[in-house]
């Protein structure tokens, strides 16, 4: 239970959205059309904390730490890096420390993805992942280089983590309210694919009061955007269900603004919830395309 108390390295918020299309040929319109999403270099820190515990859990305590930077454009793809310190204590007196980073490259047209992946837990070695995705027809192959060197096939519908973003906006603004989409960022043990399945509530307007702001709420840059409550569940694609229903690995719901900056993190991993209030939000500059 205690090694869960982490997410995918896929975007924070991240988070994993939209149809699956029917072969590469359609999933590659829908990123042409979905294209035009701004999205804002920044940096941000998340502040966890246990909200509760459930069933035959017996977590006293959650805290720790995210610290999200996100750069690039359009024209140079995307590049993620993400850090997860969590402490754990459970009611025996025990308390387990784990630490994930994860560095990742996207491609703005979604073909190609590089990821980086290093987790330890307590005083244990630390593991990694270390992987390229190539996009090639109807069809990606990836190629990791750790924990073992390796090549495997994924359907070309399966999409990377900022285009999971991209897709997310573009249905908020149809109005949609419901999406599914298989993701794959590269966690786990780099083999690990998702379905995932999510639920956009109704827009809140920038100009609406927050009765609990915070740095992106009151940022100049962002007071004014439109965002969206979601909630995103994460299944694992090649597990088995059981009584005619799959158990979810976890649950995370957000506000995300239009330009992929996301606020009111709440991660449900079943047996627990922890919360991630946004605590520092900084605006980074960003290079415009030639």
């Amino acid at each position: 239970m205690v090694s869960r108390f982490r997410i995918p390295h896929s975007r924070l918020v991240l988070l994993a959205i939209a149809a699956v299309a029917a072969g590469w040929g359609m999933a590659a319109g829908q990123a042409r059309a979905a294209a035009t999403t701004a999205f804002l270099p920044h940096q941000a820190l998340y502040d966890l904390s246990l909200v509760k515990s459930r069933g035959s859990a017996s977590i006293d305590s959650a805290r720790g730490r995210i610290l999200y930077n996100f750069s690039g454009s359009p024209c140079e793809g995307y590049t993620s890096e993400f850090r997860q310190v969590s402490e754990l204590s459970s009611g025996e007196g025990s308390v387990t420390l784990s630490d994930l980073r994860s560095t990742s490259w996207e491609d703005a047209d979604g073909k190609s993805y590089r990821f980086k992946v290093d987790s330890r837990m307590n005083d244990t070695d630390s593991s990694s992942v270390d992987g390229i995705a190539e996009r090639d027809g109807d069809h990606i192959t990836v190629k990791l280089k750790q924990p073992e060197a390796k090549t495997f096939t994924l359907d070309g519908s399966t999409v990377f983590p900022t285009e999971q973003i991209r897709r997310i906006i573009a249905a908020a603004r149809e109005g949609k309210s419901l999406l599914e989409l298989t993701v794959f960022d590269g966690s786990d043990n780099g083999e690990k694919v998702y379905y995932t399945m999510s639920v956009i509530g109704q827009p809140i307007p920038g100009d609406r009061t927050t009765p609990s702001p915070d740095p992106s709420t009151t940022n100049d840059q962002m007071k004014s955007l439109t965002r969206w409550p979601v909630t995103v569940t994460y299944y694992d694609r090649d597990a088995k269900a059981t009584d005619g229903e799959q158990t979810p690995i976890y649950a995370m719901s957000f506000e995300l603004f239009e330009n992929g900056v996301s606020r009111a993190l709440v991660l449900d991993y079943n047996d627990f919830v922890v919360s991630g209030a946004l605590g520092k939000f900084d605006v980074k500059d960003a290079k415009p395309c030639k």
